[in-house]
């Protein structure tokens, strides 16, 4: 399975169209935010940094939240993973 498919199926596909305030998580973490907020090019290579293996929505509900949170501030310049939510929701709504 491919990112992009992952990304897709963690998101509901059918949720995306049916709600067009979904944002799937490769357009709230694009290149250009990564590259401006971590060391890391995508969301991919900074989930494969920190070795969490994800493929389903739930695998992301069920990271734990501190070993999380310390990979979130070591990588990027956040100090926490709401925080880069938050970041990456506010950047793409200023772009809508």
């Amino acid at each position: 399975m491919s990112f992009d498919d992952l990304l897709k199926e963690l998101q509901g596909q059918k949720s995306v169209e049916e709600d067009p305030n979904v944002v799937s998580l490769d357009v709230l973490f694009n290149k250009s935010f990564m590259s401006q907020h971590s060391s890391c090019k995508s969301f991919e290579e900074f989930l494969e940094k920190g070795n969490f293996q994800v493929s389903t929505r739930e695998d992301i509900d069920n990271l734990p939240e501190e070993l999380f949170d310390r990979h979130v501030a070591r990588e990027t310049d956040f100090p926490n993973w709401v925080s880069m939510l938050d970041a990456a929701t506010s950047a793409h709504t200023g772009r809508a």
